[in-house]
């Protein structure tokens, strides 16, 4: 799907916060339509897999999810399959420091204790759920016991939730979701891609909430990309559903955020791409976004807790 900038500007321009409500509602009908097929397969299959690249707002869509699911009455729990890393040795964190470990690579799962656990938590067996800390970079253990009563549904959330190499339980007994950017923007002659969405989404909750600067996020976006296209981007075709989590109105407000600083690394050719973008898009105020937005996953003040 392609949107061009002149219709956004003329959404941002004439009733902005009619705008806002309308893309928002739009996208929680995707997942109410969603949600209902859920529910009504619950029995045979109790547990429901999200899969996305980074800055696909996969967080916030499985939370959206579980939110619906509980309004139709159906007690709904969501996991991060990011508890499931594998702890890294003294040796691998010095070598992730050099770069030289893969960290987007689905070796990192533990795959056994995944699997285990998810026939457990299917055939409502109590586990024990660990608890993964990225600031030392170790799985823990800590003591959080987890059971799923008959009828109760469980979302895992991960990027590798749809590789069958991470994944081992038969289909038969899951639902899958496919959440990414899937719009381009087009303007004039510049086509911008998905991907440079979730670069923007990046950026800004990289600099928010990771301490990091825009050029240190952009460093990374190649490997980040080689790690979708090699580990993510081949599994998309399992999934049931195909997402796309584009809210017309974000550009919009992300430009506050980031033009001026973009400014300060416009020697790198994506920036120029987005900057061009930027500069023709008429800025909205972060004030009418609803703090349950599927953008405030980035830019923050939202209801959901992450």
């Amino acid at each position: 799907m392609n949107i061009e900038v002149t219709r956004i500007n003329e959404g941002v321009a004439g009733f902005p916060e009619s705008y806002v409500r309308t893309v928002n509602e739009d996208y929680l009908y995707k997942l109410r339509k969603i949600s209902g097929d859920i529910a009504a397969s619950r029995s045979e299959k109790p547990i429901i897999l999200l899969s996305g690249p980074s800055g696909s707002g996969k967080t916030t869509s499985a939370m959206m999810i579980g939110k619906i699911l509980r309004e139709l009455g159906i007690v709904t729990h969501t996991l991060s399959m990011d508890n499931y890393f594998r702890s890294l040795s003294a040796e691998e964190k010095e070598l992730a420091a050099l770069g030289k470990v893969d960290l987007e690579s689905p070796a990192r799962i533990d795959s056994e204790l995944l699997n285990e656990q998810i026939e457990a938590i299917s055939a409502c067996r109590t586990v024990e759920i660990p608890k993964y800390s990225f600031r030392d970079s170790v799985r823990e253990k800590n003591g959080k016991k987890f059971l799923r009563n008959p009828g109760e549904l469980v979302i895992f959330e991960g990027i590798h939730a749809l590789n069958p190499s991470v994944i081992t339980v038969p289909d038969s007994r899951i639902c899958k979701i496919y959440v990414s950017v899937r719009t381009r923007i087009t303007d004039a002659a510049v086509v911008l891609h998905p991907s440079r969405v979730r670069l923007m989404r990046r950026m800004i909750r990289d600099g928010k909430f990771r301490k990091r600067t825009l050029r240190e996020t952009m460093n990374m976006f190649h490997s980040v990309e080689d790690g979708e296209n090699k580990y993510i981007m081949p599994y998309k075709h399992r999934s049931d559903y195909d997402v796309d989590t584009f809210m017309a109105y974000e550009l919009s407000v992300y430009k506050s955020f980031l033009e001026e600083g973009l400014r300060e690394i416009e020697d790198v050719p994506e920036i120029r791409e987005i900057l061009s973008v930027l500069d023709d898009l008429r800025p909205l105020d972060e004030s009418l976004v609803p703090g349950d937005s599927l953008i405030r996953e980035f830019i923050g003040s939202g209801h959901f807790k992450y």
